[in-house]
């Protein structure tokens, strides 16, 4: 979010509380009608339940795991559901099992551009921590082959 008067009231928050911003502040400043934050939550109980109810959803979806086989004959952790982006785009979109996107070229090759634009959102956040530069350098390629087809 680029809205200065909302970074500005939460970096006030931040550094009433030596430093940490909680949730809970946030919310509590936003109840007051007057904050800059108040218009970013959601008031109607009803709709926020749900809302919250969506968002429980969400994290169920994204956590199962069932272990599938590699070459080595080892068992490994897997997304059993994965979101794809032209799914988030659209209204009631959702996601999809992973072993049926990994079998569909399509749906799989938008995977994996979606894995790569994810390499980019963390190369992007971290950048500042030279510990990982090697793991930057070795993204970067990858990374630029993304951008170049996107555009």
């Amino acid at each position: 979010m680029q809205n200065p008067v909302i970074v500005n009231e939460l970096k006030r928050l931040a550094a009433s509380n030596g430093g940490i911003l909680q949730p809970k502040a946030v919310i509590d400043a936003a109840r007051d009608g007057d904050s800059p934050l108040h218009s970013q939550f959601e008031w109607d109980d009803d709709k926020a339940s749900e809302a919250w109810r969506l968002q429980q959803a969400r994290q169920l979806i994204r956590v199962v795991v069932s272990y599938e086989p590699v070459k080595s004959g080892q068992k490994i952790p897997c997304r059993v559901f994965v979101s794809l982006t032209p799914d988030r785009e659209v209204e009631n979109g959702g996601y999809r099992v992973t072993s049926e996107v990994m079998s569909d070229e399509t749906q799989r090759r938008q995977l994996l551009n979606d894995a790569k634009l994810e390499m980019k959102r963390f190369a992007d956040k971290y950048r500042s921590l030279t510990e990982l530069a090697e793991v930057f350098k070795a993204m970067e390629p990858i990374i630029e082959e993304q951008i170049a087809k996107a555009s």
